[in-house]
């Protein structure tokens, strides 16, 4: 039976049909990359630290090492005089020995001499001649950084699945890892289908328009964490698409296909995906993006998306990309930060299917409004470019009344 006779009779609750989708959703496998390439990956196991951090004791402070107990009873009014026998320079371990009271010139960062224990800042010394005056005791340890202090040879420096943030490249980086392992990014073609569209750069033909699907998805894929495989585009043509989805998988982990998912004549990509794979989900109770459908084709993900650019866009971020998430050993989470404001107007709704209602932001009187974009069709793609984000109305309630705080999801 072609799936399309089956139309949208019954929608499939989101978080069920996302459930179902991350149950078949595989983590892939890894790679290793050159540090300097690594933030925003994703550590494919546990690493741990090869040597301690910092190598050495070495000085936190600019002054002169010595002896802290030497320093016990220095005040202003009771100077204590140190011998100074020389200078630490920087990047090489220090030859000379402090003694009994005796005092060696040092920077932050730099090695301690043997026998010092204690650094004294320069403003609690003065220079005479042969050497300095202490007027501050330093006890043992003072202004040192101890070997190890940081991090101890063993330790877990970074848990497997975390995604590689800055500090976390800095820590691999002081311990001389120029190379890390991390779980490989999803390769994902994007193919937009229709008679109607037009690639960029050509002069607009009558009855067409330009595609915008694979410009804001592919920018989506990345997002998430992907790597977008744009591909050509595919007219309405059953066989022209089969022919280009089963190429475009060959070296793809992921397929998201936008236009043709619907359930009219020319909806032709649910009955592909049925033939080559299986279909899943088809239809969800959503708006909007309620003709989003995916399946999967040889163990890879088929997304099958509305042609409208702004429910093709909803659909990749409630489900597409959460998937891209997946594949790397990620919790699936909202790329978006969050706010809390005050909704302006009324939003309507229909029980049982979950609204994604784009606002706008504007503060009144020191309160944050989050207000309703009035044309907000599935095909005007200024109300997304107007928009400062969106708020979900849930499948439980018919709406949400002016007045109620709600949480607004920041584009």
């Amino acid at each position: 039976m072609d799936i399309r006779t089956r139309g949208f009779q019954k929608r499939t609750p989101v978080d069920r049909a996302l459930e179902m989708l991350l149950d078949r959703v595989e983590v892939l496998g890894t790679e290793e990359v050159p540090l300097m390439e690594a933030g925003g990956r994703v550590t494919a196991r546990d690493i741990r630290a090869p040597m301690d951090s910092p190598p050495f004791d070495r000085s936190a402070m600019d002054g002169y090492a010595v002896r802290g107990e030497d320093t016990f009873g220095a005040a202003l009014g009771n100077p204590i005089y140190f011998r100074v026998v020389g200078e630490v320079q920087m990047g090489a371990l220090p030859e000379l020995e402090v003694g009994e009271f005796e005092a060696a010139r040092i920077m932050t960062g730099a090695p301690m001499p043997r026998g010092a224990d204690a650094v004294v800042m320069f403003e609690y010394t003065s220079e005479v001649e042969g050497g300095i005056e202490v007027t501050r005791p330093v006890p043992p340890g003072k202004n040192v950084g101890l070997k190890g202090e940081d991090v101890k040879a063993g330790e877990r420096l970074l848990e497997g699945g975390r995604r590689l943030r800055p500090q976390d490249l800095a820590i691999l980086a002081s311990m001389g890892m120029d190379r890390v392992e991390v779980v490989r990014r999803p390769v994902v073609v994007v193919m937009s289908t229709g008679d109607e569209l037009q690639e960029l750069g050509e002069e607009l033909q009558p009855g067409r328009i330009f595609d915008s699907n694979a410009y804001s998805i592919s920018a989506m894929v990345r997002l998430f964490g992907g790597i977008p495989r744009p591909a050509p585009l595919v007219e309405d043509d059953y066989r022209t698409m089969k022919k280009a989805l089963l190429a475009s998988l060959e070296h793809a982990d992921m397929a998201v296909l936008t236009g043709a998912s619907s359930v009219g004549k020319k909806d032709v990509v649910p009955k592909l995906v049925a033939e080559l794979g299986e279909v899943l989900v088809h239809g969800v109770a959503m708006r909007p993006g309620e003709p989003t459908g995916f399946g999967f084709i040889g163990g890879r993900p088929v997304f099958m998306l509305p042609g409208y650019p702004v429910a093709a866009m909803v659909g990749f971020a409630t489900f597409a990309g959460p998937a891209v998430q997946a594949m790397q050993g990620l919790e699936p989470e909202s790329p978006f930060c969050r706010r809390r404001a005050v909704l302006g107007r009324k939003i309507a709704s229909e029980l049982g299917r979950r609204d994604v209602t784009r606002v706008t932001l504007k503060e009144r009187g020191g309160t944050l409004y989050a207000e309703p974009i009035r044309t907000s069709g599935s095909g005007i793609i200024s109300s997304m470019v107007r928009a400062d984000g969106f708020v979900i109305v849930p499948e439980n309630t018919e709406g949400l009344e002016e007045g109620t705080e709600v949480e607004v999801h920041l584009y």
